[in-house]
């Protein structure tokens, strides 16, 4: 039996070097208990995914699920990482942080690798699955990945409907025992909406380990209800723990489902122009079913081409004012466009700071506006800055007060623009006339609408190059 497992791993290898143009292995810890195994590709596509085996928090499956895939992926030109993390024991900043070191590891060699530091992912099975969608969505922006595979993942933590070692390993016996964290590190709660990287899921129907609809499910379930982009392949057989061992009925099927989906997937270039949205619900496309897709800031990116990078940091019912019932600077997409470190950014912010309970601190909304500037010019990069005033509210739906935002918030807006020199669009005027330009709640845009914004602001962001 041991000359077979060793005659295997032996062909792997030997298959591997036909694609790699290198390999070798780094120590994460300093006494050599997590590891990272690379394999760079002789003909590299910028594209680099870092690998998570499973095991079940209490071994480390990587061969099937971890060296095994790096001949096809080197093939592809993908550069591979398999991070062969310490095991909890009840301990999850152990795993947590090995994974997290090994990303940072990767953008910070991205140029002498040849990797596009903005497309670097995270593949996990079954328990690393977990691992991987636990820095999806939990992960600081600069270690959270640029897209995620999840094989037969692990996704709940609740042990009467997942793999109840995984989550006693992971989060220890006293974990096991506290609601929130059992219900914070069952990830599909963790979704977020335009910040939880794209997803694709990869699943047998007849899983008796992992149950698919309580697990991976949940996730793409989480994912499209956030708008988010995830796809899901559910093959007919296989069971549990196949990863990329050819005995899985559906290999061939699966490696090309999972090569076509990374070919699709579309990479900023490294030199692209930044721009962050930043906003209240109209950024972040309430209404617009998919908005990741169809929203104004994915309109936008399709207008301005590749030279571009637009993200969405919008959030729904969000303020201006820090003591408004949802302010915006305290909230993670707030941090995370902060540590975008965009070139450009757009802020479309006042509408539901007109609302009675918000604009009770009217004398403060100047002084936050000023604040959430000088926080965006605070770092090396100096980004131009557009203040794009708030579309008309045609009916007073929760509260909102069009006489407050035309004939106080507007004026405000404008005198920041003035003291610190931003260029303004003046979407009030745009939409003044326009309310089939809206929903039915008359102050959401529609898809014609939302057309309009994003023509509006790439006209405004074109001459800025100029």
């Amino acid at each position: 039996m041991r000359r077979q497992v060793f005659f295997c791993l032996l062909l792997v290898a030997m298959v591997a070097q036909a694609q790699t143009a290198r390999q070798f292995t780094l120590n994460l810890t300093d006494d050599g208990k997590a590891q990272m195994v690379c394999f760079l590709p002789d003909s590299a596509s910028g594209k680099a995914i870092v690998g998570v085996p499973g095991g079940g928090y209490s071994m480390l499956s990587n061969t099937h699920e971890g060296v095994l895939a790096s001949e096809w992926l080197n093939g592809q030109g993908i550069a591979y990482f398999v991070v062969n993390y310490r095991l909890p024991n009840g301990d999850r900043t152990l795993p947590i942080g090995d994974v997290e070191k090994g990303i940072r590891i990767v953008r910070d060699s991205a140029a002498v690798w040849g990797i596009n530091p903005r497309d670097v992912g995270i593949m996990g099975f079954s328990a690393g699955g977990h691992l991987a969608s636990v820095i999806s969505t939990h992960a600081d922006y600069a270690l959270r990945p640029d897209f995620t595979i999840l094989f037969y993942p692990v996704i709940s933590m609740d042990e009467r409907v997942t793999h109840k070692w995984s989550c006693r390993n992971f989060l220890g016996e006293a974990g096991q025992q506290d609601p929130e964290l059992v219900r914070d590190f069952s990830t599909q709660n963790a979704v977020k909406r335009h910040l939880t990287p794209p997803a694709l899921i990869i699943m047998a129907n007849d899983d008796r380990l992992v149950p698919p609809v309580t697990n991976g499910v949940a996730y793409y379930s989480a994912m499209r209800n956030a708008g988010n982009e995830c796809s899901m392949y559910i093959y007919p057989a296989g069971d549990h723990g196949f990863g990329f061992g050819t005995w899985f009925p559906y290999h061939d099927q699966m490696l090309t489902d999972l090569g076509n989906w990374l070919k699709a997937r579309q990479t900023p270039r490294p030199d692209a122009i930044k721009v962050a949205c930043v906003g209240n619900s109209i950024t972040d496309g309430h209404g617009i079913d998919m908005a990741t897709q169809h929203g104004y800031p994915a309109l936008l990116q399709g207008m301005l081409g590749d030279g571009y990078w637009v993200k969405n940091f919008g959030v729904s019912g969000r303020t201006m004012l820090n003591k408004g019932d949802f302010p915006y600077m305290k909230e993670t997409a707030w941090k995370d466009a902060l540590a975008f470190e965009p070139d450009i950014v757009v802020i479309k912010l006042g509408t539901n700071d007109s609302k009675p309970q918000n604009w009770q601190y009217a004398s403060e909304f100047k002084h936050d506006m000023k604040e959430m500037v000088d926080a965006l010019r605070k770092g090396a990069k100096k980004p131009c800055i557009i203040l794009c005033t708030p579309i008309p509210a045609f009916k007073s739906s929760w509260d909102i007060n069009e006489d407050i935002i035309l004939h106080q918030i507007i004026p405000m807006e404008r005198e920041v623009a003035r003291e610190y020199g931003l260029q303004v669009i003046d979407l009030h005027s745009l939409f003044a006339d326009g309310a089939d330009k809206v929903q039915d709640d008359g102050i959401h845009p529609n898809e014609k609408g939302v057309q309009l914004m994003a023509t509006t602001i790439a006209e405004a962001l074109k001459k800025l190059k100029k």
